[in-house]
C-alpha cells in the first residue's frame, strides 16, 4: 500500500509544481498581498505627514480636561469612574495617592515626536503634574478588546482562504478548455479523430480548440488518403506478382536457367511478403477494430508456431505453467511470434547457440502481464539504433541488412500487434545478441 501512496504523492507534487492553475492563483495571491502592502504603506505615509502635529493640541486639550476631572489632589473614585466610562487607563503617583487602574500594565506609552526622539526633559503628551505634586499618566486601555485581534486574524485568514478557493475555481473554469484540448490532442495522437475538441467559449482558447480541430481534420484526411493509396497500390500489385511468380515457376529447370529462376522467385517472394506486410500494417493501424479476439493459450500457440518453422530444434523454450488464458487475436499473435522467431533465427545462424524463447508472468507497476521474450545470439546492433528498429523499413548499418533477409517490417508489425492488444514491445542488446520482449496485460483475460 505504501508504493501506490508514494506514487500518488509524487504525481500530486508534480501536478502542483507544474499546474498552470496553481501558478496563476499563487500569482494572484502574491499580487494581492503586494498591492495591499503597498497601499497600506503609502496611505500610512500620506496620513502621517503632519497628522501628529495636527492632532497633538486636540489630544493635549482632552488630556487636560480628563486630569481636571480627576481633581487635585487626585480622587481615586473619580479616576475609577473615568476608567469605567472610557477605554482609558490611569496611573497616579505622588506624595499622598499611588494608584493604577491596570496594575498588570508595565508602562504607559510616551509620545515620540515625528522628527526627533523624545527627551525626558520635555513634558509628555499624556502625562500631567497636578499642583499638589501628583503625576497622572493616561493611556489607552486594551482590556475590553484584547481578544478581538485574534478573532479578526482568524476571520481574515478565513476570508483569504475563501477568496483563494473562489479564485482557484474561477481559474479552473477559465482554463477548462485546456483540459479539453489536451484530451483531444491525446485522442488525435492515438488515431481517434471521430470526436473533435468541444468549443465551449469564443475567446482565445476557443479559437485554439477550433484551430486544433482543423489541424486534426487535415491530418485525418491526409492519413486516409495515404492509407487508401497504399492499400490500392498493394492490391493492384498482388495480381501481377502472382502472374509473374506463376510464369517464373513454369520456366524450364535447365542448368543455365535454374540459377536465374531461383533468384527471380526469391525476389518475387520478397515483393509478395512486402505487399502482405504493408496490407497488415495498415489494417493494424486501425487499432482494436481490426482484432478478432478469442480465448488463447499462449503456451499452446507457441508450440504450434515453433512446429511450423524450418528449424524447430534451433529454439530453446522455457514456458511457465499455469499462465492465464488471454483474449487475443490468434492470427495476429501467430504473426508476432513467427516474425520474432524468424528474425532471431536469421541472425543466430552462425552463433552456434540456440535461440531462446521464454514465456512467463511478470508483475509491474501497471499490473500483471504475460511476458514473451525472444533472444538471439547474433552480433546485435548499436545502442543508437535500438529506438529505430520498430520503424518501418529501418535497417541498421550492421549485419542485420537486406542480405540477411526480411523486408524491414517484421518488428514494426510486432509492435503494432502488441499495441493493438494493449501491450508494448521492448528491444535491448543482450550482449551477445538482441532481446525482444512483448508485454501483454493480464487485464485482457476474460474480456
Amino acid at each position: 500500500m505504501g508504493r501506490p501512496g508514494q506514487r500518488w504523492d509524487k504525481r500530486a507534487r508534480h501536478a502542483l509544481g507544474h499546474s498552470l492553475r496553481v501558478r496563476l492563483v499563487a500569482l494572484f495571491l502574491v499580487l494581492g498581498v503586494a498591492l495591499a502592502a503597498t497601499f497600506l504603506f503609502g496611505m500610512q505615509k500620506a496620513l502621517s505627514v503632519g497628522w501628529r502635529e495636527a492632532a497633538r493640541p486636540l489630544v493635549a486639550d482632552y488630556v487636560d480636561r480628563l486630569v481636571a476631572e480627576i481633581g487635585s489632589p487626585p480622587s481615586v473614585e473619580r479616576a475609577q469612574a473615568l476608567t469605567q466610562r472610557l477605554p482609558v487607563r490611569v496611573r497616579i503617583s505622588g506624595p499622598q495617592v499611588n494608584w493604577q487602574s491596570e496594575p498588570q500594565a508595565e508602562r504607559f506609552p510616551r509620545y515620540r515626536n515625528q522628527n526627533e526622539d523624545w527627551q525626558d526633559s520635555e513634558p509628555r503628551l499624556l502625562s500631567r503634574t497636578t499642583a499638589d505634586g501628583h503625576h497622572i499618566d493616561l493611556g489607552i486601555s486594551v482590556t475590553a478588546w484584547e481578544n478581538r485581534p485574534h478573532r479578526v486574524g482568524w476571520f481574515t485568514l478565513a476570508g483569504i482562504l475563501a477568496l483563494t478557493a473562489l479564485a482557484y475555481g474561477y481559474v479552473r473554469r477559465l482554463l477548462r478548455p485546456l483540459d479539453d484540448i489536451r484530451a483531444g490532442a491525446q485522442r488525435f495522437g492515438g488515431g481517434a479523430f471521430g470526436e473533435p475538441i468541444p468549443i465551449r467559449r469564443r475567446d482565445e482558447l476557443g479559437q485554439l480548440a477550433g484551430d486544433v480541430n482543423a489541424m486534426a481534420s487535415s491530418i485525418h484526411q491526409m492519413l486516409d488518403a495515404k492509407r487508401g493509396l497504399l492499400l490500392a497500390i498493394s492490391h493492384e500489385l498482388r495480381s501481377p506478382l502472382t502472374r509473374a511468380r506463376l510464369n517464373t515457376e513454369l520456366l524450364p529447370e535447365t542448368d543455365d536457367v535454374a540459377p536465374r529462376r531461383e533468384a527471380l522467385l526469391r525476389d518475387l517472394g520478397e515483393m509478395r511478403d512486402l505487399v502482405t506486410d504493408l496490407l497488415e500494417s495498415e489494417r493494424l493501424g486501425q487499432g482494436h477494430a481490426a482484432l478478432h479476439l478469442e480465448a488463447v493459450d499462449l503456451a499452446v500457440l507457441v508450440h504450434e508456431v515453433v512446429d511450423t518453422l524450418a528449424q524447430p530444434a534451433a529454439i530453446a523454450m522455457e514456458l511457465a505453467s499455469g499462465l492465464p488464458v488471454l483474449q487475443l487475436d490468434r492470427t495476429r499473435m501467430r504473426l508476432l511470434l513467427r516474425n520474432l522467431l524468424d528474425n532471431a533465427l536469421r541472425h543466430s545462424a552462425d552463433a552456434g547457440q540456440a535461440t531462446r524463447l521464454t514465456l512467463g508472468l511478470a508483475t509491474q507497476a501497471d499490473g500483471a502481464s504475460v511476458c514473451i521474450t525472444v533472444r538471439d545470439f547474433g552480433p546485435g546492433v548499436a545502442a543508437s539504433a535500438l529506438p529505430h528498429l520498430t520503424e518501418p523499413f529501418y535497417r541498421p548499418d550492421t549485419a542485420r541488412g537486406r542480405t540477411a533477409g526480411g523486408v524491414g517490417l517484421g518488428l514494426y508489425l510486432c509492435k503494432l500487434v502488441a499495441q493493438a492488444h494493449g501491450g508494448r514491445l521492448e528491444i535491448a542488446n543482450a550482449q551477445p545478441g538482441l532481446q525482444v520482449t512483448v508485454w501483454l496485460p493480464v487485464a485482457s483475460a476474460g474480456r
